[in-house]
């Protein structure tokens, strides 16, 4: 396995096999999973129908927190007050999700949803969305946002995407997929190794670091027309890039003026001012929330270990002390949780430290994890592992008890949770 510090470091890129299409795997769940019957969306649009429900179920019920009713052979009726709440009750459901998918002007579609509460035959919520087809899925990933929220009390994470590294063949790609692993797209490609993606906070753009001109290179690229340039091609190695909060800079890892060092990148001007400075390795630098900090791995210590450092002053303290090896920073969106990669005898796991307590915990059982990353909600971390001998991405919630395993017959990495 190839931790992110030592890939700034000795710039050792780790071999990839094919990559297939992702299924999701759940590996552990909560305890107490919210039974709910998500009916086939009615409508006239026969495929519309088809998909929307489908897609929401599958959301939901892979997310670890809910039980799926059986509901299959039910159709969602055209009125919310015609619909029997306590038959659905008497089956075991606690709530109930039916819509209607419908046309609109222009070519496109309105969909309808209401969620109901089978117990109490109360209503819960319900809204619409005006949508072209091709941007159906997305709907249906934001009404299982809707609706993890109204029955859990927290924002969902279906709605965001992903971006990650694959091999295919001879050549490297950067993907870009759903949270659910769906609709993947190649956003670049290259004979040459591409690592380290990183998300804007408007989710419009993607960092990354390509070896294409032979040594590494940072560049950021556009989704919405691919237009790409190379924002850090300094003497040396340039890498690990993080974006600001305004989205305005970029802190990189370079090592033009000696051994790895953290630079602050304005995207504007090109201008790369150093912040860390010492004879000792800084990289995978990753801002706070706020903007008032900065996150480090750095080895001044004597091992590897994660840094917090003001940007205001540059003064610097160390965050995390169990363990001789902790790296890959990720902050959670509320800037209260950071999680890492923690060495515990042979074994690389993802660990979480309350920042305000200081207390550690391990959140996985697998033993070769890197690169986490906090889904937009910050209730799950995203990251790479190996399981039988093959790579994987998986998730964990931020308690560690709900697991899920993005299973392929490749090996993926470098795994970025975005909007």
């Amino acid at each position: 396995m190839l931790i992110r510090f030592l890939l700034a470091v000795l710039f050792l890129i780790s071999g990839f096999s094919v990559q297939a299409s992702m299924t999701i795997e759940i590996v552990g769940g909560a305890s107490n999973r919210v039974p709910i019957a998500v009916l086939p969306f009615g409508g006239r649009q026969a495929d519309a129908v088809t998909n929307i429900g489908a897609i929401v179920a599958t959301d939901l019920g892979s997310s670890g927190y809910f039980r799926l009713i059986d509901s299959k052979d039910s159709i969602s009726p055209s009125d919310p007050n015609t619909l029997s709440l306590p038959a659905w009750q008497g089956r075991g459901a606690d709530a109930v999700l039916m819509g209607q998918v419908l046309p609109a002007a222009a070519g496109k579609l309105e969909v309808r949803f209401w969620l109901l509460d089978a117990v109490r035959a109360t209503q819960l919520g319900a809204m619409s969305y005006v949508s072209t087809p091709a941007s159906l899925r997305i709907v249906a990933h934001k009404i299982a946002d809707t609706v993890h929220e109204i029955l859990l009390g927290e924002a969902g994470s279906y709605s965001g995407r992903i971006a990650y590294i694959l091999k295919r063949g001879g050549r490297y790609e950067l993907q870009v997929a759903d949270a659910d692993s769906q609709n993947a797209v190649t956003v670049t490609s290259s004979p040459e190794p591409l690592i380290s993606p990183a998300w804007s906070p408007d989710g419009q753009r993607l960092a990354y670091v390509s070896f294409e001109d032979k040594k590494p290179v940072v560049y950021v690229q556009n989704l919405s027309d691919g237009k790409r340039r190379a924002v850090a091609r300094f003497r040396g190695s340039n890498s690990a890039p993080a974006w600001s909060p305004d989205g305005r800079k970029l802190a990189v890892t370079l090592s033009k003026d000696e051994t790895s060092q953290i630079y602050l990148l304005d995207l504007e001007t090109g201008v790369a001012t150093r912040f860390t400075r010492g004879g000792a390795l800084d990289t995978e630098p990753l801002f706070s929330p706020d903007g008032q900090w900065l996150f480090f791995t750095s080895n001044r210590g004597g091992t590897p270990q994660i840094y917090r450092a003001s940007l205001a002053d540059g003064r610097a303290s160390r965050v995390t002390f169990d363990g001789g090896y902790n790296v890959s920073p990720a902050i959670s969106p509320d800037g209260k949780t950071l999680a890492f990669v923690h060495l515990r005898g042979a074994s690389f796991h993802v660990a979480a430290i309350d920042l305000a307590s200081g207390q550690m915990q391990l959140l996985t059982d697998t033993v070769a994890d890197e690169s986490p990353s906090f889904a937009p909600n910050g209730r799950k971390i995203l990251y790479a592992t190996r399981v039988n001998g093959r790579g994987v991405l998986a998730t964990v919630s931020v308690d560690g008890k709900v697991r899920q395993r993005l299973s392929q017959t490749g090996d993926l990495r470098e795994p970025n949770w975005g909007r």
